[in-house]
């Protein structure tokens, strides 16, 4: 089980951990942020990010503009996975590779 933090909780690859912790962001390729945005229950959203080939360092670089208005999605689901998704990915990603 995935305990490391409430950000991947859902996600997919909680069942590969390295070195005690989940697979950093950074290293995720497009596919597996189109998952992790799936798991998180954003389906159709999902698909913006296949169609502008985010990858995980990608993700890390987006601002809330990006989501809001780069990907073209819908206002109250992009805010959501600004807020709730990315910034916490951000977050979590700095605090990890400032130890």
């Amino acid at each position: 089980m995935c305990t490391d933090s409430d950000y991947m909780s859902k996600f997919a690859f909680c069942s590969s951990v390295e070195n005690g912790r989940p697979p950093d962001p950074a290293d995720w390729a497009v596919t597996d942020v189109v998952n992790y945005f799936r798991t998180a229950g954003f389906e159709e959203q999902a698909n913006a990010f296949q169609e502008q080939e985010i990858d995980g360092k990608s993700l890390l670089l987006m601002t809330r503009n990006d989501v809001l208005t780069g990907l073209a999605l819908k206002l109250g689901p992009a805010l959501k996975i600004y807020e709730y998704h990315v910034k916490p990915l951000q977050t979590q990603h700095l605090k990890n590779n400032s130890l």
